[in-house]
């Protein structure tokens, strides 16, 4: 199959930040693209070939958009798995596969294929709703501490609240969670796998990840991980199964625990370019978004090495403002060494709105942590 410069169409489902960075290579291929998004506004509108205005959830919509496309990848887990599944059957491709999303896309599926195939994460119990929790409590079937978490449409903190007390759960909504054992961590690790359908496979390098305190957002992604080599490869080990056993073609990111006795265990995983990877553009010889682009058109791998030590800094709205943004101070991280910022697109700031994020690249990690640490504190994200 030709892909460049022909009549091949790779549609995207969702438009937003993760889709306008796969443009990025789309473009540098001349890969003809479609995007559907619900927003008009949507950060991938100017980078795609075609762009409609279409709810990414209702039936179809998805069908007749896929149905157009030669092959039909996503940068976004909430779509309607059954047109994606009609459209298999048309002879579409689909990656990732309706199976993979239908299992990843609820937590309670997700955390139970993890315990059907031995993959290691934390203890948890499934609830209708979050109502059941209380008689849970109640008859000693769950004790606090717990990590509640919604099945469905949690990202970026959201629809995730540690549960110490009774009062913790009065304004948790009464959807389908799980309640799962609050397990006590060193680190917060991540490994992308990339794999074609061929199954070849490659991963890159185990990332640290550093959290916001109140936002339950990541701040810093750290290139490489300052863990000990064993811990790292332990991480890998975990992360190939973990793509293995959803035979999964694309990007897999894999976010893992590091316990307390150095246990490496499964927290989520998210199929497709992941902001634990956003500083691979910068760092490393193939970036996240062109490896998920390699993968899905069956494309020989990348090499996943990094060129240099990276850290990448989330720009996010900034608590109380919200309205036209302003990137405050940007000309000040600009002028620092190995600072490159990434702006979405989106015209609108609210709080803990990821707006953009900042790499930072150094032959040495401390380096780049330190300058990272000043970007931080440099650069706002406020309204007009």
């Amino acid at each position: 199959m030709n892909y460049f410069s022909s009549d091949f169409k790779l549609g995207i489902l969702g438009g937003g930040q993760l889709g306008k960075m796969m443009l990025y290579d789309t473009r540098k291929f001349d890969v003809y693209t479609s995007v559907l998004d619900p927003s008009e506004d949507a950060p991938s509108r100017l980078a795609c070939n075609e762009f409609t205005v279409g709810d990414l959830l209702d039936y179809e919509t998805v069908v007749n958009f896929g149905k157009d496309v030669d092959v039909l990848t996503i940068e976004i887990e909430n779509v309607n798995v059954d047109a994606l599944e009609t459209l298999e059957d048309k002879g579409i491709k689909v990656f990732p596969s309706s199976k993979t999303l239908r299992t990843i896309q609820n937590k309670a599926t997700q955390k139970l294929f993890y315990r059907d195939n031995n993959i290691p994460t934390a203890d948890f119990s499934r609830y209708a709703h979050t109502s059941e929790i209380e008689d849970a409590v109640g008859n000693g079937a769950l004790s606090y501490p717990f990590v509640w978490k919604s099945a469905r449409f949690g990202y970026d903190g959201q629809g995730v609240k540690v549960v110490r007390r009774y009062t913790d759960l009065i304004d948790l909504p009464n959807v389908e969670c799980i309640a799962e054992k609050l397990i006590p961590f060193k680190n917060e690790l991540a490994v992308i796998v990339a794999r074609n359908e061929k199954g070849d496979l490659k991963t890159y390098p185990v990332v640290e990840m550093e959290f916001h305190p109140e936002a339950n957002q990541v701040e810093y992604v750290i290139c490489p991980a300052r863990i000990p080599n064993e811990i790292a490869k332990k991480a890998e080990l975990v992360a190939l199964k973990t793509a293995a056993a959803f035979k999964h073609v694309g990007l897999l990111a894999v976010e893992m625990f590091q316990t307390e006795n150095d246990d490496i265990i499964v927290n989520e995983v998210a199929p497709r370019p992941h902001n634990s990877g956003h500083y691979s553009i910068e760092g490393s010889y193939t970036s996240q978004f062109e490896q998920h682009i390699r993968c899905v058109l069956g494309l020989p791998l990348g090499n996943t090495e990094s060129k240099v030590a990276g850290v990448m800094v989330n720009l996010v709205g900034a608590e109380d403002h919200t309205g036209n943004v302003v990137y405050k101070n940007i000309e000040k991280i600009m002028a620092m060494d190995g600072v490159t910022p990434h702006i979405y697109g989106k015209k609108q700031t609210r709080p803990f709105r990821k707006m953009g994020h900042v790499t930072i690249v150094d032959k040495d990690i401390a380096k780049a942590r330190e300058v990272a640490e000043k970007v931080k504190k440099t650069i706002e994200v406020i309204s007009e």
